[in-house]
C-alpha cells in the first residue's frame, strides 16, 4: 500500500467516525441504540447483502455512495472490524430519555 493510499484510508475513516457519532447521538436520542446495536449484531452477513443493495440502489435514489453518509454506511455494513467499533459506540452512547 502506498504513503498516499493509506492517508487517504485514514481519513475516509476519521470522516466516517463523525457521521457514527451524529448516528448514535440520535438512536440515543430516540432510545434505539440498543435495538440498532442488537439488530446490527443478528444481521451478520446480511449487512454485507445491505451494503450491496445500497451500491446497487445509487442510480436509482440519483445519489453517489461518497456524498453524506451513504459512503460511511456502506463501509460501516461491507467492514466488520467497522461494524464492531460502532456497535461498541452504540452500546457506550449515553442513554437519553426519548422526547428529553
Amino acid at each position: 500500500m502506498r504513503f498516499l493510499d493509506l492517508c487517504y484510508t485514514l481519513s475516509m475513516i476519521s470522516v466516517n467516525r463523525q457521521f457514527w457519532r451524529g448516528w448514535a447521538a440520535a438512536l440515543s436520542r430516540w432510545g434505539l441504540q440498543d435495538a440498532a446495536a442488537s439488530l446490527l449484531e443478528a444481521a451478520g452477513p446480511v449487512n454485507l447483502l445491505a451494503a450491496q443493495v445500497l451500491y446497487l440502489g445509487q442510480p436509482l435514489l440519483g445519489i453517489s455512495h461518497r456524498q453524506g453518509g451513504l459512503g460511511a454506511l456502506v463501509q460501516l455494513l461491507e467492514e466488520p472490524a467497522q461494524m464492531r467499533e460502532f456497535i461498541h459506540l452504540l452500546r457506550e452512547a449515553p442513554h437519553c430519555e426519548p422526547g428529553a
